[in-house]
């Protein structure tokens, strides 16, 4: 294999241990947050998800600024405006003493976190062969996974053994770690980004906000994450209501299925496309959450946390290598903040649908509705297939003719 060829070149390393550090701030927050505002102000299910869909929407309205900057010097500082903003958001958090004030910080620590998850992807994708983009989002999605296995087990044991304030000094000295990895990715050889064509004016992405070709992948990516958003708003809640102890471990068996499947998903994406790994994938997410929803011990719920795990795996990287690979190489940032947008935009529709039903029905029902989710995602993917390959063959016809 070429120089040229190599996946595993010094930028990509740091770029992805960067994200894992993100991401791992988010997680500790994003499950913990619910419980804290629980526990010590009494914050009904709709209120969780208010929480939840603010940070989230917070962060769509950060992507849709952060799209178009294709030169490495401009992302790297796009990434250390993102992270110097999270940093100040949860740090802020400790003098918080009102729900109001939590609101507008988790907004706050969306918008540096949409402009630093959008950064970092966007940096790897050019920093990976274009024959290689499935294998390599793949691992560079590795971090995000690693960073779920570990950030809410963490966060859930620092505020559960001591409080509120030690679980905010780990996150924001996580954030802290990734300035100096900066300094060093500054100072690594960049050849592959510098060797990419800078396309001229004329021939800029014309909508700096949306692709439309992208629409199916984007609806797909909501509907993939409004069932996540019922997990990382609502789990923990549902344990305690079955009286089931530790059902945090839920995240942890969850990433492990998802490590074990991810590289192998994307290199079955590369070789035979989405339509090989997307239907499997959201048939597991689907049967993991009716699993779920009838969990009553820690031994269904880990069942179900690795079958869910395992369809996330596989439709993670594989949605975003397709996104990623059906747009020229000046819209690949703007392919990323759609990913990140739809992602959190999945968010925000499952926090509040999924809150309404909880609060109207209860968890079990809500994770039953969670996983008509994915159902609709096998509905809508088979549409586009069979338009798709119904216009691919008008086509040949009239060529032939």
């Amino acid at each position: 294999m070429s120089k040229g060829e190599s996946l595993w070149t010094k930028g990509f390393i740091i770029v992805t241990i960067s994200s894992f550090l993100l991401f791992l701030n988010m997680q500790m927050l994003i499950v913990t947050t619910p419980v804290y505002l629980r526990e010590h102000f009494q914050a009904s299910d709709l209120m969780v998800g208010l929480v939840t869909s603010l940070f989230a929407i917070a962060a769509i309205v950060a992507r849709m600024y952060v799209g178009r900057p294709s030169q490495m010097n401009k992302m790297r500082g796009l990434l250390f405006i993102g992270l110097c903003i999270a940093l100040l958001a949860t740090i802020g958090v400790y003098w918080s003493y009102a729900v109001i004030g939590i609101l507008l910080l988790r907004m706050l620590y969306g918008v540096g976190f949409g402009v630093a998850s959008t950064t970092l992807p966007t940096m790897a994708s050019n920093l990976i062969p274009v024959k290689k983009m499935g294998e390599g989002m793949g691992y560079f999605g590795f971090s995000n996974t690693l960073a779920l296995m570990i950030g809410p087990m963490f966060g859930l044991l620092l505020l559960t053994t001591y409080n509120m304030g030690t679980l905010l000094v780990a996150a924001s000295t996580i954030l802290v770690i990734i300035f100096p990895l900066m300094f060093v990715l500054n100072r690594a050889p960049s050849q592959r980004v510098h060797n990419r064509t800078i396309e001229p004016p004329g021939r800029e992405v014309k909508n700096p906000f949306f692709l439309p070709k992208l629409l199916v992948p984007s609806i797909l990516n909501v509907l993939m994450y409004s069932t996540y958003s019922g997990l990382i708003s609502y789990l923990i809640f549902f344990g305690q209501e079955r009286n089931i102890q530790g059902i945090g471990s839920f995240f942890l068996f969850a990433s492990l299925a998802i490590l074990l499947i991810r590289s192998f998903a994307g290199k079955v994406y590369d070789k035979k496309g989405p339509v090989a790994v997307l239907v499997p994938g959201a048939l597991l997410m689907m049967i993991g959450l009716i699993i779920l929803s009838f969990s009553t011990n820690l031994t269904v719920v880990i069942l179900s946390a690795f079958v869910y795990g395992s369809g996330y795996g596989i439709l993670q990287p594989s949605i975003q290598a397709w996104m990623i690979n059906y747009v020229s190489k000046e819209e690949r940032g703007l392919a990323n903040g759609m990913f990140f947008n739809s992602l959190d935009l999945g968010v925000v529709s499952g926090a509040i649908i999924l809150g309404v039903v909880a609060s109207s029905f209860g968890y079990v029902a809500m994770y039953q509705i969670s996983a008509t989710f994915m159902f609709v995602f096998l509905v809508i993917f088979g549409i586009s297939i069979f338009l798709e390959r119904r216009r691919a063959k008008v086509t040949k016809t009239r060529e032939i003719v």
